[in-house]
């Protein structure tokens, strides 16, 4: 697993359930004090550990779990910039899904996200198709869709849309799998404030 993912995961639990969780589920699973390191490949096993130690402590089954890891991704400004760009609308962001990976693995292509490919039907339905990653491996074909699943929940709330997000049941081979996703209404309430252009500085008094 890639150490960003896994660094993720670190800072997930830290923040929102503190330091003595993430220090006592570390220190189960074998890590040392300083947690993940960023740019290094970790066993997959010792992302299952972390966890599946958490889910333990938090009495949380794990999926659900990691689509709260999704929906704390989004609350990261950056990444939640780099989402917002895909379009001005929840139906145009869902579109810039399939070029997700493409961008990814131009930054780290080590990273391993599945292959994205929407499909939309009439009346607001979409099928998001996770295929096998050319360098994913088996744990980050379980972990990615609930993931994906948080953050498509996050950034309808980010757009103001109000949307109906199914995962699929289990995983089929090679870690393929549909997310469905039914956009119920694209202005639902006020979504949150965000200009495509960069910031404008105030001109000073």
């Amino acid at each position: 697993m890639h150490g960003l993912v896994n660094r993720s995961l670190q800072c997930f639990l830290r923040d929102t359930y503190g330091n003595d969780l993430w220090g006592a589920v570390a220190r189960r699973a074998g890590i040392g004090p300083d947690g993940f390191e960023a740019m290094q490949v970790y066993d997959d096993a010792l992302t299952e550990a972390v966890l599946g130690g958490a889910a333990q402590r938090l009495s949380k089954p794990p999926e659900a779990l990691l689509e709260d890891l999704g929906a704390y991704l989004v609350s990261l400004e950056p990444l939640r910039r780099l989402l917002r760009f895909g379009g001005v609308g929840y139906a145009d962001f869902l579109h810039s899904l399939d070029d997700l990976q493409g961008r990814a693995q131009l930054a780290l292509p080590d990273l391993g996200l599945p292959a994205l490919r929407l499909v939309a039907a009439p009346g607001g339905q979409f099928a998001l198709h996770l295929g096998s990653g050319e360098r994913e491996t088996c744990a980050t074909a379980r972990l990615a869709p609930p993931v994906l699943a948080g953050m498509l929940r996050a950034m309808a709330d980010d757009y103001g849309a109000l949307v109906l997000i199914e995962l699929p049941e289990a995983p089929g081979a090679h870690g393929v799998g549909t997310i469905h996703i039914e956009l119920l209404e694209a202005r639902y309430a006020t979504g949150r404030r965000f200009h495509l252009g960069w910031p404008v500085p105030e001109a000073a008094p």
